[in-house]
């Protein structure tokens, strides 16, 4: 059934294949650009991928002119106000944000301090507080997970208040991504599973909250479909050229969906273990997925339903809530099999959360603005109870 309205906008130019990180250079030319900040991690350095990135500049007239590679594991305020003003410094025209999530946020961070000429990002905080436009920005993605690479959103750790802040505007969407599975390779297991959980999530909220769209339905469900074959592949097999193919595109996909889709309650509640026991934000997800869907089951038992074909599931006709069950039981048992192979954990309480903390995480998640978007409201009782579940 079509909604009565529906909006869908992707203005990223996608580069997806081997040897992709190649092309930069032309592209940069391309963007009028010449001089590039490259912000990265050291974990990323120290597996020679920024080296890849260097390379593909050896016989070309445009330059690196920076390396901020001190992006932590949450990307946060101070550090994006950091990078914006060494990109001044060094006159850099452009950003390439190599790494995971956080560093992709943390060049967005920057960018919209730098374009916008304010000398502190939370200014921005918010849904499309941007109104002018920002440096290009080429996006390479070093897991398979958060999407960042298409998306108009950047999550903030704010240093003094300890919470993750999101920032929201078509402002925000790179102008190029870069999908290489080369760059992917040097992920561990249990980075491989939790980002890749990250995606099955964007993918089946996207599906399933208030804001879908046909569009967002396609991207979704094609996401949920290589997440299925491809993921534990590459968990167990890091050098699976093609899963490791596989599972960018699919979470470059679920990128895609949720960017126009949205998110709802699995964020709004993982945003908040992030920000109060420090989880990582991927492995917050896979333990919470199959929880919220439980919660969501009665607002939206069809949609639920539909995807479990996807998940490997039986494609015969059954009841829509036994249907529902059963795609969260398919969740249940890759997050399984991915902890046999990994590690990630399947309980908080084995992510190293306390239960002393999930009042105050609780408070935090009903606060989370991915909640306006969830198929069904959630108070404080309702976020305990979940989290009580997980625990």
């Amino acid at each position: 059934m079509l909604p009565n309205y529906y909006q869908f906008y992707c203005p990223v130019k996608i580069l997806s294949g081997q040897l992709a990180v190649s092309n930069i250079p032309f592209e940069m030319k391309l963007l009028g650009c010449r001089r590039a900040m490259i912000v990265t991690d050291k974990g990323v350095v120290k597996a020679g991928l920024i080296d890849i990135v260097k390379s593909a500049f050896a016989d070309s007239d445009v330059k690196i002119g920076r390396i901020f590679d001190e992006v932590p594991q949450d990307s946060s305020d101070k550090v994006a106000n950091r990078i914006a003003k060494m990109f001044k410094t060094e006159r850099c025209d452009c950003f390439i944000a190599v790494g995971g999530g956080s560093a992709l946020d943390s060049a967005k961070g920057a960018n919209i301090v730098l374009s916008a000429d304010s000398g502190d990002i939370l200014d921005f905080q918010g849904a499309d507080k941007i109104t002018v436009d920002l440096k290009p920005l080429i996006a390479i993605p070093t897991t398979a997970g958060t999407g960042s690479e298409v998306t108009k959103v950047a999550v903030i750790y704010n240093e003094t208040t300890e919470s993750k802040m999101s920032f929201v505007s078509d402002k925000l969407y790179p102008n190029l991504a870069v999908i290489d599975p080369r760059m992917t390779l040097t992920m561990p297991p249990i980075i491989t599973a939790a980002t890749g959980m990250d995606a099955l999530t964007h993918a089946v909220e996207a599906y399933t909250c208030l804001q879908k769209s046909p569009i967002d339905d396609i991207y979704a469900k094609t996401a949920i479909d290589l997440i299925r074959r491809y993921l534990v592949r590459a968990t167990e097999d890091g050098k699976d050229l093609e899963a490791r193919m596989g599972m960018a595109n699919g979470a470059l996909f679920a990128g895609i969906a949720f960017s126009n889709s949205m998110v709802g309650m699995v964020h709004a509640l993982a945003h908040a273990l992030g920000g109060v026991c420090h989880v990582p934000h991927g492995m917050a997800n896979a333990i919470l997925l199959p929880w919220c869907l439980e919660y969501n089951i009665p607002k939206v038992p069809e949609y639920i339903a539909e995807l479990s074909g996807f998940l490997g599931g039986a494609r015969a006709y059954l009841e829509p809530l036994e249907q529902a069950e059963e795609t969260i039981s398919l969740i249940r048992n890759l997050l399984k099999k991915l902890n046999k192979i990994s590690g990630i954990p399947e309980r908080l309480r084995d992510a190293k959360v306390l239960e002393d903390q999930l009042p105050e995480t609780a408070e935090a998640a009903i606060n989370d603005g991915a909640l306006v978007y969830n198929p069904r409201e959630v108070s404080y009782e309702d976020a305990l109870a979940v989290y009580g579940k997980a625990f």
